[in-house]
């Protein structure tokens, strides 16, 4: 007895090791020996198609991978051998081909084997069945006759099939059967009517039976039913058509289903109900069908054992049936399947095969697929029923265990190896993992481990202070660590060691904690008019790492694909809003961990509401309630007013303080109009009143009436006065100065400033003063522009504020004491010199360096003509420079002048005053040049000198250039002048030529800008008097002049030019296209132009312009006739010249014009002669038909008829008639005949008589007339008529056709 309780204790010793048991991770330790494990097979009960082929799963995983084998009804079964049979690649599973051999033939029992050389692991038995769906067998149906109201049923009894079919009553058109209280069917299939009707005759009464393995359905003949109503039958109580007797028994199995049906008979129909005597209905796994008469219970247990009754009542009486359950049960395991086992040598362990039966089933063990009795002696093995204890085990120990558990109804078999190894802990995450988890969510940092003996996994964390094995910290039994509510603080490194007897692995996770996702500012419901535009607004805070996704729906799906939908970064908008874009918007905000979402629906109305609907704003809340009231929060609940058919889009919370500010409110908050509380963070040392105004799209409302007040307890100070700065308004002083707190932030009475300040480069203590009502302090007798520490800290009668920060700053600034020194000028050229001077030393500076200044002046000019100047110049230098640029100076002059500092205070002492001078530069331009005394052949220019000598004029040189008529530039002539000369007289030049003069100065630097003028010679006077006359007589016809030159003026004041026109023979003449204006032109001007108006135009209308395009004739187009026109040429030159006129013409437009019609051409007299011809064709062709009718026809008439020259062809070219003519060729026509009085030519037009005979002889009778018959064909024409000969219409057809016609 004692014994057997320390194996007991030992048992329960060995199974906590069991609970840790590891399983050899193959996929990630490849090199570490496994026996095998079946990893797939097929079920128990396989029914398989004989349509397709046979497929038995039989797969396993092992190291080294096992081989397989295969027994069928328990004996080997040599798969090499039948040529059906194949076993897939790297794995057990057989494949039957079903082509050459029945499907039955390989019905059977199978069990596969798979083995390594550390075990073999078995599958359970695999029966092979093949399903059947055979046919009804054929049976004559006789029609069946019933009496109305009697009970009637309607057997089925379907073929056995594999698996069994379901049964389902149809019609001939393939509609089921209707069911009811009355009529229903039984779980055997059969057709049971509690009493029938006449309505229930009917003659297809089918019952169908569906094999769902094979998908086929087979039908049983139908029954006939005719329902007869001769005699009646009288209303009776219940009986029970099924089961029969007063009770009856039902045994099931644990977890199946549970069928149990009562069906009656009755007039009128009875009614099925069910109780359970011996306890309640399972009402969770139970349901009714068919009409309550069958009661199903899924997923049985033991608790649904005992007596059930059903009961059947009608108006007559009732019946009962008991029905007594028995549940049994196959075996099911207790706790799970045995578990593998890995064990290092020397280790305690136990497998466990624990089951449960209805009867109790049996256990039996197998070593390798061998009974375990008959399996070699293992002293570190003992089994006692349902457990195998390993003691002290070895290597070589390892092996597969089957546990076969069975019983009457079935059987459970499980592999479980046991795996010996000596193996050093691993951590199988991947180092340096990291894992990612939002702030106060639950984390989980994985630790998967392996090794043998199992080892112990400790966690530490950044620096492994300490073992993370408390609060907030679980530690898992697979090595994972969870944190349940993570926070920003638990982010960092963490480490997982793995440790056993054979060593220790260490791996490195690293866990961060992201801020969530929250969408700050939600969608709001909106109202808007269709064609608006709406705008929903979705702003989201999240965390910065994260990359975020924004992902609106309407309605729960996907936005519609349509343009007017506008999606942004954070809002959604929706333009020319329509009715079907009503709905409801979510905005989805997603990151890769998380996400938030918020919803706001919108509503489309009519962009004209209708009269009735009135919009207006909302009436103000009401009933204001303080709630859950604490020291800094409270909450605020309030009653909406109403929102007259707009709805509430937001509160505004107000607030007043009648302890700091009485009578003025001020917001607080805001809350979405769907809501009508809100919870109220409050300042201390407040008195709080409140009132709440509510926000529809006109407007907001009346602001509601005030809360009661809420005082909240005075506190010490939250923050300290921002802004502090420090600075001197005297070189002996500190002025020290910040933001005050408002009452608000004061938090209690009695709030007053602690003002602390020390030098920031002495070692020495804060000197500390408390000040009240105030925003400065100022610390006297301190050393001039030194730094100093500042803090500034709120305090009140209940405390201090937080620790200030420390701000910086200076005392007071004085004026600097030294000029800069070694100041030195380089002159780069004569406008621009260079100052350099050395920095002025900081502590000399006294105070913020702002820069330097350099004060210039011009103290003369070297030129004896230029003024004197004394202006002063600054040039400022921001910051700490040494050099400075100095431009703008004027050349060939005396400058001085002197550099100073200065600071924030003003300037410093200035540097001794220098001088330089400036280089002579370039002169200016003169400043004028006008020409004098124009003549012939000379011109005299005078000049003054330039206004900006800028050094000593040394001389000018004077350029000039003829220019043509067309502006383009002759050859360049040169002067060069002295410096004392103002003008020139230019000889020898062209008479009437046009020059372009230039003149610029000099000195010792080169030449300056030029001055330009332009004049003109004067013309010959013989010449101008010829050109006077050719102008005054330009439209007379007058003589062209051999000289094209510029008329001068005729007379000419001293110093100006007068112009002259440079037109002459204007003439014009009236064409077809309007009238022609010529001209002759010698002007320089390109842009020439003629300019007309009508003449004696009312109002000032004006010139229209006509373009000439370098000729000297235009006709000007689209002028009406009957008008008069005043027209004029016009030569533009520059801009700053005059315009260049000829005389007028003054031209008359003719108001019909005079041409000449040729009446050959005009429609009317072509359609005339065209008419007149057409009568002539038609008299010809009635000619021809009177003279064929049949009478006599001499043959002179015939000849005389072509000789008519009123039926001579017409020519084809102007439809005149052609004559006649005997000096023709004679020749006859191939095919005609001569005449014996002379030849006739045959023209192309004419046809002879005798091309219509048979031939070519013709029959004449006694007095000469023609006898032929008209039936025949015309010969070929001759072969000068090219292609076009046609066939000639026979007469007699022709006759018809007219006849016809008219």
């Amino acid at each position: 007895m004692m014994e057997r309780r320390m194996d007991t204790a030992l048992l329960v010793l060995l199974m906590g090791h069991l609970a840790a048991a590891l399983e050899v991770p193959l996929d990630l330790l490849e090199e570490l020996p496994q026996p095998p494990t079946i990893t797939q097979q097929s079920p128990k009960d396989y029914i398989i198609d004989p349509r397709e082929n046979i497929v038995i799963h039989c797969d396993a995983k092992g190291k080294p991978h096992p081989s397989f084998s295969w027994t069928r009804n328990g004996t080997h079964f040599d798969i090499d051998e039948d040529v059906n049979v194949v076993m897939r690649p790297h794995s057990g599973t057989l494949v039957v081909d079903i082509s050459r051999e029945k499907a039955d033939h390989y019905e059977g029992v199978y069990q596969c084997t798979a083995r390594n050389k550390h075990g073999t692991a078995v599958s359970h038995n695999i029966v092979i069945r093949q399903s059947r769906s055979p046919l009804w067998s054929k049976e004559r149906i006789k029609q069946i006759v019933v009496q109305e109201g009697v009970s009637l049923v309607l057997p089925c009894r379907p073929p056995a099939g594999l698996p069994p079919p379901i049964i389902f009553w149809m019609d001939n058109n393939f509609q089921r059967l209707p069911q009811s209280s009355r009529v229903s069917q039984s779980l055997n299939g059969d057709l049971y009517f509690s009493n029938v009707l006449r309505e229930d005759s009917r003659n297809d009464y089918i019952c169908y039976a569906r094999f769902p393995h094979t998908q086929t359905i087979q039908q049983k003949q139908p029954i006939t039913v005719k329902v007869l109503n001769q005699d009646p039958v009288d209303e009776r109580k219940p009986t029970f058509l099924i089961p029969s007797g007063s009770s009856s028994s039902h045994t099931v199995l644990r977890g199946q289903v549970l069928e149990m049906e009562c069906i009656a008979e009755g007039l009128p129909t009875p009614e099925i109900s069910w109780i359970k005597l011996s306890g309640d209905l399972p009402t969770q796994r139970m349901s009714y069908l068919y009409y309550q008469k069958n009661l199903r219970i899924v997923n049985v247990s033991a608790s649904d054992a005992g007596d059930y009754r059903c009961s059947a009542k009608n108006m007559l009486g009732s019946v009962h049936h008991t029905i007594h359950v028995s549940v049994k049960a196959s075996p099911y395991w207790i706790g799970g399947a045995p578990r593998n086992l890995v064990l290092a040598p020397g280790e305690n362990g136990v497998l466990t095969c624990r089951a449960s039966g209805t009867p109790k089933p049996s256990i039996t063990w197998a070593m390798n697929g061998i009974p375990i009795a008959n399996s070699p002696k293992d002293l570190s093995r003992k089994v006692e029923e349902d457990t195998i204890i390993f003691t002290d085990i070895q290597m070589g120990s390892s092996a597969v265990y089957q546990c076969n558990v069975s019983n009457d109804h079935g059987y459970l078999m499980a592999n479980a190896f046991v795996n010996v190894l000596s193996e050093p802990p691993r951590v199988l995450t991947p180092a340096n993992k990291v894992y990612q988890v939002i702030k106060n969510h639950r984390a989980r940092i994985d630790c998967a481990f392996f090794g043998s003996p199992i080892p112990k996994i400790t966690w530490f964390k950044d620096s492994r202070s300490s073992t993370l094995d408390g609060d907030p910290y679980i530690q898992h039994d697979n090595g994972t660590l969870e944190i349940h509510t993570a926070q920003a603080r638990n982010s960092g490194k963490y480490t997982c060691a793995a440790r056993n007897m054979l060593g220790i692995y260490e791996n490195h996770v690293y866990l961060e904690v992201k801020e969530p996702t929250r969408i700050l500012k939600q969608p709001e419901y909106k109202v808007v008019q269709r064609g608006r535009s709406v705008v929903f607004e979705c702003k989201v805070k999240h965390d910065p790492t994260l990359v975020p996704t924004m992902t609106w729906l309407k309605d729960d799906g996907e936005l519609p694909d349509d343009e007017r939908l506008i999606v942004d970064s954070d809002s959604l908008t929706i333009t020319d809003v329509t009715e079907s874009d009503g709905g409801v918007y979510t905005c989805i905000m997603n990151t890769t961990l998380d996400h938030d979402s918020a919803s706001a629906e919108l509503t489309v109305v009519e962009a004209t509401p209708t009269p009735a609907v009135v919009y207006e704003r909302p009436d103000p809340p009401t009933d204001l309630e303080l709630t859950d009231q604490k020291k800094r929060s409270v909450q605020l609940t309030w009653t909406p007013g109403d929102e007259h058919n707009s709805p509430i889009q937001k509160f505004l919370i107000q607030y007043d303080d009648s302890l700091h500010h009485r009578g003025h409110w001020h917001n607080l908050t805001e809350v979405p109009g769907t809501r009508t509380t809100a919870h109220l963070k409050l300042s201390p040392y407040v008195h709080y009143t409140f009132r709440v105004l509510a926000l529809n799209a006109m407007g907001f409302s009346r602001p509601s009436f005030p809360s009661r007040m809420f005082k909240t307890e005075a506190a010490a100070p939250d923050e300290n006065p921002k802004d502090v700065e420090g600075f001197g308004t005297e070189h002996d002083n500190l002025v020290i100065s910040w933001k005050p707190l408002t009452g608000l932030q004061s938090n209690g009475p009695g709030l007053r400033y602690r003002v602390m300040w020390r030098q920031k480069a002495v070692e020495s203590d804060w000197t500390t003063v408390t000040v009240s009502n105030n925003s400065r302090f100022v610390v006297s007798g301190t050393p001039t522009f030194v730094p100093y520490e500042l803090k500034v800290q709120a305090v009140n009668d209940h405390g201090v504020g937080p620790e200030p920060a420390i701000a910086r700053g200076y005392s007071g600034e004085d004026l600097p004491v030294a000029a800069p020194e070694n100041v030195q000028v380089v002159v780069l050229n004569s406008t621009l010199a260079e100052v350099h001077w050395d920095p002025v030393p900081h502590k000399l500076i006294r105070g913020h360096l702002k820069g330097y200044k350099v004060y210039y002046w011009k103290e003369r000019s070297l030129h004896k003509h230029n003024p004197y100047h004394m202006e002063k110049l600054i040039l400022m230098f921001s910051g700490n420079h040494s050099h400075g640029m100095v431009p703008g100076l004027h050349p060939f002059s005396v400058y001085s002048f002197n550099v100073r500092v200065y600071n924030g205070k003003g300037e410093g002492p200035v540097s001794p005053t220098q001088q330089f001078d400036t280089p002579e530069g370039v002169p200016g331009a003169p400043t004028s040049l006008i020409v004098t005394n124009s003549n012939l052949d000379t011109l005299t220019l005078e000049w003054s000198p330039p206004h900006d000598r800028k050094g000593r004029i040394t001389g000018y040189t004077l350029k000039y250039q003829p220019v043509n008529n067309s502006n383009e530039l002759g050859p360049v002539e040169e002067l060069a002048l002295l410096a004392n000369e103002t003008s020139v007289t230019l000889p020898n030049l062209k008479y009437s030529t046009r020059y372009k003069f230039y003149l610029n100065a000099k000195t010792v630097r080169g030449a300056g800008p030029a001055i330009s003028q332009e004049a003109v010679t004067i013309v010959d006077e013989a010449l101008m008097s010829l050109l006077d006359v050719d102008v005054g007589e330009g439209t007379a016809g007058s003589t062209q002049s051999s000289h094209p030159l510029a008329q001068p003026p005729p007379h000419r004041l001293p110093d100006e030019a007068l112009p002259v026109s440079p037109f002459g023979n204007v003439s014009s003449s009236v064409g077809e296209d309007g009238p022609l204006i010529s001209w002759e032109y010698w002007g320089p001007e390109k842009n020439v132009y003629v300019e007309y108006m009508v003449e004696n135009s009312e109002g000032e209308q004006e010139w229209q312009k006509e373009p000439v395009n370098g000729s000297q004739n235009v006709v000007l187009k689209g002028l009406k006739g009957g008008l008069s026109y005043r027209v004029r040429l016009v030569a533009k030159g520059h801009h700053d010249q005059p315009l260049h006129h000829s005389e007028e013409l003054l031209v008359t437009v003719p108001a019909v014009a005079s041409r000449q019609v040729d009446i050959a051409t005009q429609g009317w007299f072509i359609g005339l002669m065209c008419a007149i011809a057409l009568l002539i064709l038609i008299l010809l062709i009635i000619c021809f038909i009177q003279r064929n009718k049949g009478g006599k026809y001499p043959v002179k008439e015939k000849e005389d008829a072509h000789t008519d020259p009123e039926f001579q062809p017409m020519k084809e070219d102007d439809c005149t008639f052609g004559e006649y003519s005997d000096n023709e060729d004679h020749k006859p026509l191939k095919g005609s005949r001569t005449p014996s009085n002379g030849t006739v030519k045959r023209d192309d037009s004419d046809d002879s008589l005798v091309d219509y005979g048979e031939g070519g002889d013709g029959q004449f009778n006694e007095d000469g007339s023609f006898i032929g018959q008209y039936s025949g064909k015309s010969g070929s024409r001759d072969t000068a008529e090219g292609h076009e000969s046609s066939e000639a219409p026979s007469p007699i057809n022709t006759m018809n056709s007219l006849n016809s016609f008219v």
